[in-house]
């Protein structure tokens, strides 16, 4: 068997994920035997069968007669409701990414007829382009790279492999318990399609390759879109809804990703869109989800992380002789521009704060200077504010007084909060 072992940095690890079975004793020989350097064993003691004990034995014995260093790690299994399955290889993943270190591979035994079974078990619980993409051979994993260098090979070329050079290993029976929804297929599914289809395993691995081009074409298409629709730390709604429906679909599906989200479902695309892109223009519409929130002000959207709490509105008096201060729950920084004046209070809005800014004729209220500049209402709630007795002498960032030009204050504000740059 032939392979391309990816280009690694000098004194980077490559951790096989080694259950002891037959794909991965395999894959372990196959390193062995090509010298990989600075190879690993890992194995992930789940506890879920008695036997559990004796796989470890095994695959210290497996290891050790080889010289190939073994890292075992146990790990308790907690189904939250995704089925035991997915809760084993969701411990599993945990365990690996926390071992990898940058440049480090971790090569796993995936082959053909796992590709397959990946394919038809997402294509039947209705995932998308880049669902049916399933495996990679190659792609970042945790601080490192997963491989996956058997994935063009069928499970019975690895047996006879195994065959002809002796190799001894072990069968979970999870493999073949058709309670499990893999198990299933490959008992019960697979040898029937195949029996009237001979080539299907090839042809559903080869619909995952064509599926991954496909996937890799919408992301491309996306960051163009997602590029164009581009304003300030939002996204334009108008440039949005220019877009065909299918097409906005997809820019907004790789916008909630790109924020480290889980893949968001087709109805709650449509709830952004019917919810938040078609509400009227006045309306400040808001979509929370369990790992952020979406937001709308006039043509823009954002997706956001939990904005930080309201701060208290009671104020604080400004340390003597300090000209920062970090202010503390998610808010930033706050620097003066010159020595704080005695007195100088840091209040937040309440509502109904006015100020003169240097130059200006009037009074105008906050909420209208916010309007003007394009500052959405959540800025407004937490921008910080400088008061000398019960007069506002900066919004800072923003506006200044006459009477804080003549104390040289020019407050600037370091934040990261979403929509504080103004929109011009």
């Amino acid at each position: 068997m032939k392979l391309e072992i990816p280009e690694l940095a000098p004194r980077a690890h490559v951790w096989v994920a080694f259950s002891g079975g037959l794909d991965s004793t395999v894959l372990l020989h196959l390193l062995h035997e090509r010298r990989v350097p600075n190879l690993r064993a890992v194995h992930v003691h789940h506890g879920l069968q008695d036997a559990a004990d004796d796989w470890v034995r095994h695959a210290r014995r497996v290891c050790r007669a080889l010289g190939v260093p073994l890292t075992v790690k146990r790990v308790t299994v907690r189904d939250a409701g995704e089925g035991p399955e997915a809760a084993a290889r969701a411990a599993r993943r945990a365990v690996f990414a926390a071992l990898l270190r940058k440049g480090d591979l971790l090569a796993t035994a995936h082959h053909r007829d796992d590709q397959a079974e990946t394919v038809l078990l997402r294509a039947l619980r209705g995932s998308g382009m880049a669902g049916l993409a399933a495996m990679a051979t190659l792609a970042d994993f945790g601080a490192g790279r997963i491989w996956r260098p058997l994935l063009e090979l069928p499970r019975a070329r690895l047996r006879d492999y195994a065959q002809a050079r002796g190799l001894g290993w072990i069968d979970d029976p999870h493999n073949t318990d058709a309670r499990y929804a893999r198990a299933y297929l490959r008992q019960e599914i697979m040898p029937r399609l195949a029996a009237h289809w001979p080539q299907a395993a090839g042809s559903l691995a080869h619909l995952a390759q064509r599926a991954a081009a496909g996937a890799q074409l919408l992301r491309e298409l996306a960051a163009i879109d997602l590029q164009a629709a581009r304003a300030g730390d939002g996204l334009s709604v108008a440039a949005l809804l220019a877009l065909s429906p299918a097409r906005r679909r997809n820019a907004l599906y790789h916008a909630w990703i790109a924020q480290g989200w889980p893949a968001p479902s087709d109805d709650r695309l449509q709830h952004l869109e019917r919810e938040v892109l078609a509400a009227r223009a006045d309306a400040q519409p808001l979509l929370r989800h369990e790992h952020g929130e979406l937001r709308r002000y006039r043509d823009r959207l954002y997706l956001l992380e939990a904005l930080p709490p309201l701060p208290a509105r009671g104020g604080r008096i400004w340390p003597a002789r300090r000209r920062a201060l970090d202010l503390g729950g998610g808010l930033g920084r706050l620097h003066l521009g010159a020595p704080p004046p005695p007195g100088l209070a840091l209040r937040y809005a309440a509502g109904g704060e006015r100020i003169q800014p240097q130059g200006a004729a009037h009074t105008r209220s906050l909420k209208q200077l916010c309007q003007a500049r394009g500052l959405p209402p959540w800025v407004r709630q937490r921008m910080p504010l400088l008061y000398e007795n019960k007069e506002l002498l900066a919004v800072a960032g923003y506006w200044r007084s006459a009477r804080a030009a003549s104390l040289g204050l020019d407050p600037r504000w370091e934040t990261t909060l979403p929509g504080a740059a103004p929109a011009g």
